[in-house]
């Protein structure tokens, strides 16, 4: 069973949540949809179904990136420099010294 309530229905008396698989959270002013509370019963599964979405998202971006790596080599000198250091030894190389 479900129910659509306001958010100062909730807050007012949150036993609404108690008797209903799911309560859809609208701001009755503006009719802004605000979220969604599910019964304990259904929240470890939709946590799970949450963090493997999540996981998918993370794992397409990684891969997005990860195709530009190794597409460029360092040279050796260049190689365990940090930021200021890689900068001055640029600089150098450019000025010819």
């Amino acid at each position: 069973m479900t129910k659509v309530v306001g958010i100062r229905d909730i807050a007012r008396n949150s036993n609404i949540l108690e008797n209903y698989d799911y309560v859809e959270v609208k701001d009755k002013k503006t009719q802004d949809y605000k979220g969604l509370f599910v019964a304990p019963k259904y929240a470890d599964e939709i946590k799970a179904y949450l963090e493997e979405i999540i996981a998918k998202k993370k794992e397409e971006k990684l891969n997005r990136i990860m195709k530009y790596a190794g597409s460029m080599e360092i040279e050796d000198r260049y190689k365990g420099l940090d930021d200021k250091e890689l900068k001055s030894e640029v600089a150098k190389a450019k000025s010819g010294l």
